[in-house]
């Protein structure tokens, strides 16, 4: 086990850091390829996230929080998590005209570079918002929100009917809804990956995830996999997952990740590294962001789980969603800080040393880093 840095959260100073560009796909780049690395649609929140309480809140009382933060939540933590890894991102997804939507359009194009081309924005149409509170290295979320009206051409949710072209998406599937713009990027060569919320209905049937036939990769928790496949271990799961899709990855919590992959009958396993959480919020969309883009960038199956284990491992060290997910220059202060501890176990860090080559070779920062944590500004745009 690779020994925790630093103390506190993990951050980057001044924002400034996580500028760093890195192309992880560089070597790969053709003029032909699609425009976009990777294509995502659904919902974007306003989080308001409440760190640095003791407990949990008690019904009748006050709670005062030492920390406070705002950021785009939902599928902008994903999308940010991508951008800031160097992958070339669009997204389609509804904004209010409020300020809370005008907010996270800003800070979601102007601060990540994340293409909006296909995203619109509703007038009348008020922004959905979290607010999440961390304690104990959990998070309690409060939601509120309505469902965008349609667009012409468009489905329910806003959702385009024609997704960007792209090399890869992400979809986040639903039991017993399909989404049509899955099947119709597969279509396009499109490599979909695709993860699963908690089954409310409770009935865990994977003949319930259509869409999972147009996906190339499915990344669900232990318990998720353990449920849909009837499995007693979620090894086992992963197995099993792969008579419906090419690559199954299981993610087993504290243990790390597993994942098989049906087209070359490889499998591989990755503990986790063990850091201190402040806040958990995000870290599966961090860790699924990770993964694409070491598939992306054709990455042995055992490399794109160590990435995609420390990226969300990063990220936990920081509060918020799409706030702490790390850019290059944060895993580069990482690399060369855990290189340089008295006594480290040169056995694990052998396991990264895949990372060398590709992070940024200025100074290092001093560690730990501090990241600006931006809030919702009290001006009104001209």
């Amino acid at each position: 086990m690779i020994t925790p840095i630093g103390e506190g959260p993990f951050a980057a100073e001044a924002g400034q850091a996580r500028r760093t560009h890195v192309d992880p796909l560089a070597p790969l780049r053709t003029p032909d390829d699609p425009p976009w690395d990777v294509y995502l649609t659904g919902t974007v929140f306003l989080d308001i996230i409440f760190t640095g309480l003791d407990t949990a809140p008690v019904r009748g009382t006050e709670s005062w929080a030492r920390g406070m933060g705002s950021s785009p939540g939902g599928v902008a933590n994903m999308a940010t998590a991508l951008a800031r890894l160097g992958l070339r991102t669009s997204l389609a997804a509804a904004f209010g005209d409020d300020h809370y939507g005008e907010y996270c359009w800003d800070a979601l194009e102007q601060g990540e570079h994340i293409d909006l081309s296909s995203s619109r924005t509703i007038g009348g149409w008020h922004s959905p918002v979290t607010v999440s509170m961390a304690y104990e290295g959990e998070r309690t979320m409060v939601s509120h929100g309505h469902e965008p009206p349609p667009a012409p051409g468009a489905v329910p949710a806003g959702v385009p009917d024609h997704p960007s072209h792209a090399r890869a998406a992400v979809a986040s599937l639903t039991p017993g809804r399909s989404a049509p713009w899955i099947a119709e990027a597969a279509r396009r060569g499109t490599r979909v990956f695709a993860d699963v919320g908690w089954d409310d209905t409770g009935a865990w049937d994977l003949a319930g995830l259509t869409d999972l036939a147009h996906c190339e990769a499915f990344l669900p928790n232990a318990e998720e996999a353990m449920r849909y496949t009837g499995a007693s271990c979620p090894r086992a799961a992963a197995h099993a997952l792969t008579a419906h899709v090419p690559l199954a990855v299981v993610t087993l919590g504290a243990e790390g990740a597993y994942a098989v992959d049906r087209r070359t009958g490889e499998s591989a396993e990755v503990p986790a590294i063990a850091v201190e959480a402040l806040d958990p919020t995000g870290a599966g969309d961090v860790f699924v962001a990770g993964f694409v883009t070491g598939t992306l960038a054709d990455w042995p199956l055992a490399d794109r789980l160590a990435f995609a284990g420390l990226t969300a491992a990063l990220s936990v060290q920081e509060f918020g969603g799409s706030l702490s997910a790390p850019g290059w220059s944060e895993i580069a202060a990482w690399w060369r800080r855990v290189q340089s501890v008295t006594g480290q176990d040169p056995a694990p860090l052998r396991r990264y040393a895949f990372l060398e080559s590709l992070l940024p070779h200025e100074a290092a920062r001093p560690w730990p880093l501090r990241r600006a944590v931006p809030t919702i500004g009290f001006g009104r745009s001209a």
